[in-house]
């Protein structure tokens, strides 16, 4: 009785030692950030932000206790053409001399499914910070085909309004609101 009092503790203590978050890094080279937003109601608009860093400590067992942090610098933006990012970077926009970087750190998170969820955290954007939510879905979690090591991809979207970071500029015009796709793809931190 002993022993298997000992071996259950073992177990017991193993399992639960497994479900504390692991630290993931995002692989840069597949994580992106695309936003469109209406120019004039003639044409949809896209821009994006790639190849940035950010750690996700992630819970498989508990995926409420999981966290995200992401930053990357606002200079990283690509709009497709020159004149457009370089107006964008400036004050009228983006900030990017005065305020760097762009961060988003996730404050909560709740399942919403056996994959989904939101991920709700302050977004910093033109030294502004702001609570937003983002609808969130796991794509893949299992050893990845070439680098046969664990590997995890999520999918999330949300919108934003671009004068709650003092970026409103030709609103309603070109409109306010903002829609954000996010697609990331991690590994454990070595």
């Amino acid at each position: 009785m002993k022993n298997l009092l000992l071996s259950t503790a073992l177990i017991l203590g193993a399992t639960a030692a497994s479900a504390e978050p692991v630290k993931y890094v995002l692989d840069a080279s597949h994580s992106q950030i695309v936003f469109n937003y209406q120019h004039l109601g003639y044409s949809t608009t896209t821009g994006m932000f790639s190849g940035f860093d950010g750690e996700i400590m992630f819970d498989a067992a508990d995926p409420a206790g999981s966290s995200v942090s992401v930053s990357f610098p606002t200079d990283s933006l690509y709009t497709g053409w020159a004149e457009r990012t370089a107006h964008f970077l400036t004050g009228d926009f983006f900030g990017a001399e005065e305020n760097p970087t762009i961060s988003f750190t996730s404050t909560g998170i709740e399942v919403t499914g056996e994959d989904t969820g939101t991920i709700t955290g302050d977004l910093t954007i033109n030294g502004i910070t702001k609570s937003v939510a983002l609808d969130a879905k796991m794509t893949q979690n299992m050893e990845h085909p070439m680098a046969a090591k664990p590997w995890v991809g999520f999918d999330a979207t949300t919108t934003v309004l671009r004068s709650d970071f003092d970026m409103g500029m030709f609103a309603p015009y070109v409109s306010d609101e903002v829609a954000i796709a996010i697609s990331i793809e991690a590994t454990p931190a070595e």
